[in-house]
């Protein structure tokens, strides 16, 4: 299930995830993303992960979906906060692997930092 969360930056999409992710989820949050883009121009991801029991095929196929149409192009940062050390570790690979963005993962006592990292960037780092 993916529950949105209320964000108040404009390019920012922010939403929570406890268990399996549904099509209706996928697409609730793809069409907060799409949003942001048609705002924005960009969009920025806070994903917060409670406990992830898989993604239903349709939900990947909405997502694939949604990348057919608009790439990875517009995506700028992307905070992932978890507490599941493997999760964190895929993060720190993908990070890696998307150089044109900029993925960080958190743990759950860091959501502050998380937030800011997409407000704001990290000390020290361009914006």
């Amino acid at each position: 299930m993916i529950e949105m969360i209320d964000y108040d930056i404009d390019d920012v999409v922010a939403w929570r995830i406890d268990g399996k992710v549904s099509e209706d989820d996928m697409e609730r949050a793809l069409d907060a993303a799409k949003a942001a883009i048609e705002r924005c121009g960009h969009v920025s991801v806070y994903q917060e992960i409670v406990s992830f029991s898989g993604v239903e095929w349709d939900a990947i196929e909405e997502k694939m979906e949604f990348l057919r149409e608009f790439g990875l192009k517009h995506f700028r940062k992307i905070a992932v906060v978890t507490d599941k050390q493997w999760m964190q570790t895929v993060i720190g690979w993908e990070d890696k692997v998307f150089r044109s963005i900029d993925m960080r993962a958190f743990s759950t006592e860091e959501r502050d930092r998380a937030m800011n990292f997409l407000a704001y960037g990290e000390p020290g780092e361009p914006s």
